[in-house]
């Protein structure tokens, strides 16, 4: 697999192995040795799936306490996915790095612990499967405000109005929330 840095050190974007012919493809989405071997020693506690029409938006969630790390990929359609590291210690606080991941470039990206997640759905009928480091925990779940213009994220939405849901709806500005130290 190829490991590529981001602008921020920590969210990395992970190209597999793909192995294909005239019968399909073949790749190893998870192998906890090729991944420690590679500088990325993981254990994941919980996999999770959605599926969303084009223009869903979820995010920007984080966990505090009991922070999750998120290894995301795409397996039908497409998405934008974004990472802003919520590190007040850190000199790219608030900022963000995204990535396209789709069925078709295989990509998956790392997002580690400290960081506030979330996607768009660039495609109708898109799969987007992750592997979590901590288990969901709904009382330490916290919504980052996805339009926050402190932010200035470029969800490549091309006009067009997100699907949000009733908790991203309302989320907190980068100034209001408890962020990591």
């Amino acid at each position: 697999m190829k490991l590529i840095e981001t602008a921020i050190p920590g969210p990395t974007i992970i190209e597999p192995k793909v192995f294909g012919d005239d019968r399909g493809f073949f790749l190893e989405s998870w192998n906890a040795r090729a991944f420690r071997d590679a500088g990325l020693d993981l254990d994941f506690v919980q996999d999770n799936h959605s599926r969303s029409a084009k223009g869903v938006l979820r995010g920007l969630h984080y966990q505090k306490p009991n922070p999750q790390g998120k290894l995301v990929r795409v397996t039908a359609g497409r998405v934008w996915d974004v990472a802003v590291d919520i590190r007040r210690s850190s000199p790219f606080f608030g900022q963000s790095v995204g990535v396209e991941l789709s069925a078709a470039n295989k990509r998956m990206f790392w997002v580690p612990p400290g960081f506030a997640h979330g996607f768009v759905s660039l495609e109708d009928g898109t799969e987007f499967l992750y592997k979590c480091t901590a288990t969901y925990d709904p009382s330490a779940e916290h919504s980052l405000l996805w339009n926050d213009p402190a932010l200035a994220i470029d969800w490549h939405l091309d006009g067009m109005e997100p699907l949000l849901a009733a908790k991203d709806k309302v989320g907190l500005k980068l100034s209001e929330i408890d962020a990591f130290e």
